[in-house]
This record gives C-alpha cells, sequence and structure tokens, in this order.
C-alpha cells in the first residue's frame, strides 16, 4: 500500500475521532471571543425589590435585617458598605444591593449556562492535569489534520494546484491579521 491510501486512510479515521471536541472547541471559541458582549459562562437574573428600611447599624447586623426580611436560607459570604446607607451582600451563586433607608434593592442570581459552561471549561483547561495531556494530543491530531489534508488530493485540485493556492492565502491570513493589528 502507497504512503498516500495510508495518508487518506488516517486523516479520515483521526478527522473523525476528532469531530466531538472540535465542535465543543469551535463552538466555545466563538463564546470566548465575544466575551466583551457577553458572559459565555454565566447569565445574570436581576430582580428588583422593597423592604421595610433598615437600621443604620453594622454590616451584620444590616445584613441579616435584609435576609431575614427576604427569607434567604442561603450562607452570607461577605459584604460591602459603598456608603453608610448602601450594602452589598454575597452569597455562593447571588447578590444584593440594598440601600437601608428607602429599603430598594436589586437581587442578582448567578447561573451557569446549560453546555456552554461545561465546554468553554474543557476549551481554557480549567479541569488542567490529564485533560492537559488530553489536549495536547488533540493539538498534535489537528496539526497531523492539517499537513494529511495537503495530500488527500492529487493533481490539480490538490496542493499541486489550486491547492497551493489556497494554503498559501490560509497562511496569509492570520499573518496580514498580525501585521496590521500589532504593527500598525
Amino acid at each position: 500500500m502507497n504512503w498516500r491510501k495510508w495518508n487518506n486512510i488516517l486523516h479520515r479515521d483521526i478527522g473523525y475521532l476528532c469531530v466531538g471536541l472540535t465542535v465543543i472547541f469551535a463552538i466555545s471559541g466563538i463564546a470566548v471571543n465575544h466575551i466583551e458582549d457577553w458572559n459565555p459562562n454565566y447569565t445574570v437574573d436581576k430582580i428588583e425589590f422593597k423592604i421595610n428600611p433598615i437600621p443604620i447599624t453594622s454590616a451584620e447586623e444590616m445584613s441579616k435585617d435584609v435576609v431575614r426580611q427576604l427569607n434567604i436560607d442561603d450562607k452570607i459570604e461577605s459584604t460591602f458598605r459603598s456608603s453608610p446607607e448602601n450594602l452589598k451582600i454575597f452569597f455562593a451563586n447571588q447578590t444584593i444591593e440594598v440601600n437601608a433607608e428607602t429599603g430598594q434593592g436589586i437581587y442578582e442570581f448567578i447561573n451557569e449556562r446549560a453546555l456552554l459552561h461545561d465546554m468553554n471549561f474543557l476549551h481554557l483547561n480549567h479541569a488542567k492535569k490529564a485533560w492537559t495531556y488530553f489536549s495536547d494530543l488533540y493539538a498534535i491530531a489537528l496539526l497531523f489534520l492539517a499537513i494529511s489534508g495537503l495530500f488527500v488530493l492529487k493533481g490539480k485540485k490538490g496542493i499541486k494546484g489550486r491547492g497551493s493556492w489556497l494554503t498559501a492565502i490560509g497562511v496569509l491570513i492570520p499573518i496580514l491579521f498580525l501585521v496590521i493589528y500589532k504593527y500598525f
């Protein structure tokens, strides 16, 4: 069997193995690329509320009063006062900001985005440990697919024909963006 036949077999089979991770990394990559426009990991829901005014005392006492009035059982992680009457209470996945004098406030709930949070967890290598080595293998597989893909077709449709032009364009595009964004 000649080298091209093995190249095509390996290109096909490794390509099939890479489909799942490629989809995950592509979706996560698009999401993370637009992090300035939205939070790709979490949704933040805000609810405005009004409670009875709270006596201005210590942050701990004020927090207890707010939590009691809102009937919240979650453990308070910390508090912050930007002024004597403005209090912010932090919980594991939510925050409360309230004005003690008016009783008006905002309750923020933070929730993981279904699937997308997990995709970003893998793509950004928050798992570390064994996932790092698995991701390295995936990167090597992608490198193999890029190089072996150059030799799948023969003749004028392959690397000796239009493939060389398309490959050159594919190499020049990131170089062009790098030159424009970094040096101009």
